[in-house]
Order: C-alpha cells, then sequence, then structure tokens
C-alpha cells in the first residue's frame, strides 16, 4: 500500500497534539502493511463521506482516506470523532 496526504489532511495533521502525531504514524505504518489489520478498525463512511473510509487512530481520533486504486490511498482528514462527523 502506498499513501498521499491531501491539503485538508496537511491542515488538520499540523494542529494535532504531538501524541496523536505520533500514533498516526503508528497506525499509517500498520495501515502500509495491512490496511485491515483489526487493530485499525478499518470501515466504510455513509453520508457526507460516503466512498469513503475510516481508520482508528486512537480512542477518539480518526483518520480519513479513500482508495485511487487497489494500493494507492488518499489520507483526507484527521481529527476527533465530533470534528469529523459532528
Amino acid at each position: 500500500m502506498r499513501v498521499l496526504t491531501d491539503k485538508q489532511f496537511n491542515k488538520a495533521y499540523a494542529r494535532l497534539p504531538e501524541k496523536v502525531k505520533v500514533k498516526f504514524k503508528q497506525r499509517r505504518n500498520l495501515f502500509l502493511e495491512n490496511d485491515y489489520t483489526s487493530l485499525l478498525q478499518n470501515h466504510t463512511l455513509a453520508g457526507k463521506y460516503s466512498g469513503f473510509r475510516s481508520i482508528n487512530i486512537t480512542g477518539d481520533f480518526r483518520a480519513i482516506y479513500y482508495l485511487i486504486e487497489k494500493d494507492l490511498a488518499v489520507f483526507v482528514n484527521i481529527g476527533t470523532h465530533s470534528q469529523l462527523y459532528g
């Protein structure tokens, strides 16, 4: 799996606490190895994020992405559950 990030993701990532940034990097590395490992709780989304997927970063933080190709993902946003879906 390869990963890209878009402008919105980069802005949201820059505002994250350092602990969450470290956790994202750990989860991203898991994602690169196996995007469906159970720890990520990878799942499809509905509503305004229909067609996107989400992975768990911490208890409340999620990262949203979509697939361009089978092995190429673009992360589009990261934040708490309420920030993203609220």
